[in-house]
């Protein structure tokens, strides 16, 4: 069913935001100082003329995108005139406005996933019936913080008990206690877990290749952005070493930094993230990447449940080919759900999902 280009007769009558905060096991700490303490996001609501309402989820984070909640909720506010009226079906005109505005990655993703959901609502369908892709069942890892080592260690135990079966390892603040962490896990876990790092831009062109070196006979499977995004010649020298795969995040924002890292060659993997880059967006970069022989997959910024769905959909796409960081609701003392999301021996079923949706009521208790 296409409806790209085309109206289905059903337009825009509202966009509006609810705050709301989450709160979580533990903090959440990466790269040099930056830390979560809580889940404080933004529920997009696209309200359709025949009473349909898309959802989606902007998690606002101000040392990445230097968004904020009062940011987010500013810039759908001033998007929203140039919305209302406008043909849910007729994809390239709302594209036009999304694209109006240049940064506010997570507001302008969440919309983009507001938008397809009234859209399918629309024409009597489903997100799932867009967007579920041929690997209904996903390889899923979580991403664990920064703490004390023991911390750490005792975190990575719930989460397999949990059903998790590979580790997103967040490293850079001290080398050595990064490496006593590593091999701390991979004498608990041994190959049951799989494991890689991510070092969030904290390395130097002098200390990657030895800290990569190190990783690589630990066991690691892959790092995340291991040098600072805006030294592009010496990630594109440290990748042609080919020392341990790399993994692009910071650097690929939007599907313009793609594009450039592809044409350097700075990466073996791409993160992709719904909460940045919407499903629109999401996919295309997939399918850019996978056309240049890079690997996949999907990504958190730390997403509560319903941001978890839909980047759960965009992972069963066939360009995902790694685990993907589908488990963070792992880490919430609650959702806004009304099922909880759970894993089976490293799995998401993600097929199985078609019945989570927003809880009324949790949203009420936890809305700012």
């Amino acid at each position: 069913m296409a409806v790209s280009g085309q109206g289905v007769g059903v337009r825009i009558a509202r966009v509006d935001t609810v705050p709301y905060r989450l709160p979580l096991t533990s903090a959440l700490a990466w790269g040099a100082h930056s830390a979560l303490r809580v889940a404080e996001h933004v529920l997009v609501r696209v309200t359709l003329d025949d009473g349909s309402v898309g959802l989606s989820e902007a998690p606002p984070r101000p040392t990445i995108y230097g968004e904020t909640v009062g940011s987010v909720t500013a810039i759908l506010a001033h998007l929203s005139p140039t919305l209302i009226g406008l043909d849910i079906g007729d994809e390239a005109a709302l594209e036009r406005v999304r694209n109006s505005v240049a940064g506010n990655q997570t507001a302008r993703g969440a919309l983009d996933m507001a938008l397809w959901d009234a859209r399918m609502q629309a024409v009597g369908q489903t997100l799932f019936d867009r967007w579920l892709g041929p690997q209904q069942r996903v390889r899923v890892s979580f991403i664990l913080g920064i703490a004390p080592p023991a911390e750490m260690l005792a975190e990575a135990m719930r989460v397999v008990e949990a059903g998790v079966r590979c580790l997103k390892v967040k490293v850079g603040r001290e080398f050595r206690q990064d490496l006593e962490v590593i091999a701390a896990l991979r004498g608990e876990f041994g190959e049951e877990v799989l494991l890689y790092a991510d070092s969030n831009e904290t390395l130097t062109p002098q200390t990657a290749p030895t800290v990569l070196a190190a990783m690589r006979d630990a066991g690691l499977l892959y790092v995340e952005e291991p040098l600072p995004a805006r030294d592009l010649q010496a990630r594109a020298a440290l990748h042609a070493k080919g020392i341990l795969p790399i993994v692009g995040d910071d650097s690929c924002f939007t599907p313009a930094d793609l594009e450039r890292e592809l044409e350097f060659d700075t990466i073996d993997v791409l993160n992709v993230k719904t909460a940045r880059n919407g499903l629109t967006d999401g996919l295309a970069m997939l399918r850019a990447a996978a056309s240049r022989g890079k690997r996949g997959m999907v990504g958190s910024q730390a997403s509560t449940g319903l941001g978890t769905l839909h980047a759960a959909l965009l992972a069963t796409q066939p360009e995902v080919t790694e685990p993907c960081e589908l488990s963070f609701v792992l880490k919430l003392r609650d959702d806004l759900l009304n099922l909880p999301i759970t894993f089976d021996d490293g799995w998401l079923d993600v097929a199985a999902l078609r019945e989570h949706r927003l809880d009324p009521a949790k949203v009420e208790r936890y809305r700012i």
